[in-house]
């Protein structure tokens, strides 16, 4: 369970029951906001950059690939018109300095659309996965 708590001035608290880690989100400024925290969207657009690492690991973990050392850059993009909301999200995967068979590069590669935040984000919110491999 997820406990938040909303402190005024356009910030949350939240807290993870299980772990007691806690994070507070601010609203960024072009939304009135002070932008000196994550803002919710910012959260959107990481979980689903976390959640393909995490899916990547899984297999990595399962098949004794290292992919420790990966780094993840990640760019959101709001809608310009309508509703504010993310219209795209860029995720870059600069993959650690070492080989990799290409049979394996496809493979997490795909991973990245199959992991749940992708998977449950709507389809009108595009999402481009790069991977900069070393070798």
């Amino acid at each position: 369970m997820i406990k938040m708590k909303y402190v005024g001035d356009l910030r949350v608290e939240c807290a993870h029951e299980p772990s007691g880690a806690k994070i507070t989100t601010d609203a960024p400024v072009d939304n009135r906001g002070k932008g000196e925290g994550f803002s919710p969207t910012d959260l959107c657009a990481t979980s689903l950059a976390a959640c393909v690492m995490t899916i990547m690991g899984i297999y990595a973990r399962d098949h004794g690939i290292d992919l420790s050392g990966t780094e993840i850059e990640v760019r959101k993009h709001m809608t310009t018109s309508g509703p504010r909301r993310i219209g795209e999200i860029d995720v870059v995967f600069h993959m650690p300095d070492r080989f990799f068979p290409g049979k394996e590069k496809l493979i997490l590669e795909r991973m990245a659309r199959s992991c749940p935040v992708h998977l449950t984000l709507d389809k009108e919110v595009i999402q481009h996965f790069t991977f900069l491999w070393k070798d």
